[in-house]
């Protein structure tokens, strides 16, 4: 299908993001230790929804809904080291904690990189001598929340869940594939890529700076779409008419007056509906149907 082009607002305006390097990953490790970790955790409730949180660091996390009645958990800890002396070090200061109450379910990564409160904000840039990375697998019911969260090393995949979802990265892409919810998908540095059995009937954000964001969706799409793009262009295969403008900035600057032209390109689809945020420095935008 012929694909629409639409002129997006070119921003000079900031993307602020919290990038956090990989400074770990360049070092050299001489000892390297893997662990595999299998957990099946049952929900106090089948009949409801289940809610998820996996809050990973180091590595990817990849969910796909099944028709199972529980949490199917696979992980790969490995654990890389400068000394045999820092492999312990590594075991006994970062642990997978599991918390469940009821039908919510929340796998959290915890170590001294962590930020506490007051003391920093997100991940501490620190050299312990080693990395503790772990890549999760999980098998979910369909009626699944989801909130998952990672830093770098991995990508975040979800496949078939029908409930909201909140995806974070930053180094590594987000892939969301034959959802039918509603929700945020952000990461910094790889592309952001959605396809859609169900049209999402609330707002939804897509971000990255370093990559492009693909949206795919059902035919009788009805949403307002707000787009902007630095280096990069829009594309539609939806027919759709042009809404207005965010107004420029107004703003003094040494006794000058300054407009920013810092706004979203406002377009609608169909009858219009929920808000589609896609914002991106660095690629294009796809608003396509599904195949």
């Amino acid at each position: 299908m012929k694909k629409t082009a639409l002129s997006v607002l070119l921003t000079a305006g900031c993307l602020a993001a919290f990038v956090a390097g990989r400074p770990l990953s360049e070092r050299s490790y001489k000892f390297e230790e893997k662990e595999d970790i299998r957990k099946t955790l049952l929900l106090a409730d089948p009949s409801k929804p289940l809610v998820l949180s996996v809050d990973n660091v180091f590595g990817g996390i990849e969910v796909q809904a099944a028709d199972v009645k529980a949490v199917e958990l696979s992980a790969r800890k490995t654990i890389k080291a400068r000394t045999q002396d820092k492999i312990g070090r590594a075991k006994a200061e970062v642990e997978l904690k599991i918390t469940q109450t009821g039908n919510d379910v929340d796998l959290c990564v915890d170590g001294p990189f962590r930020c506490k409160v007051g003391d920093c904000d997100g991940i501490k840039d620190r050299d312990p001598g080693y990395e503790v990375d772990y890549d999760f697998v999980l098998r979910v019911p369909r009626q699944t929340d989801l909130t998952l969260k990672t830093v770098t090393g991995g990508d975040v995949l979800a496949r078939g869940v029908e409930g909201d979802f909140y995806v974070s990265n930053v180094n590594g892409k987000v892939t969301l594939d034959a959802m039918a919810g509603s929700g945020d998908a952000h990461t910094v540095n790889g592309p952001v890529r959605a396809v859609f059995t169900r049209n999402p009937s609330s707002a939804c954000s897509f971000k990255t700076i370093n990559g492009g964001v693909s949206l795919s969706f059902p035919g009788g799409l009805d949403g307002d779409f707000a787009l902007k793009t630095m280096n990069g262009e829009a594309f539609s295969d939806f027919a759709s008419i042009a809404l207005q403008a965010d107004p420029a900035k107004r703003e003094t600057k040494n006794g000058k007056t300054v407009y920013t032209r810092g706004g979203y390109t406002r377009i609608r689809i169909g009858k219009g509906g929920p808000e589609f945020r896609c914002e991106t420095l660095n690629g294009d935008i796809l608003i396509s149907k599904n195949k």
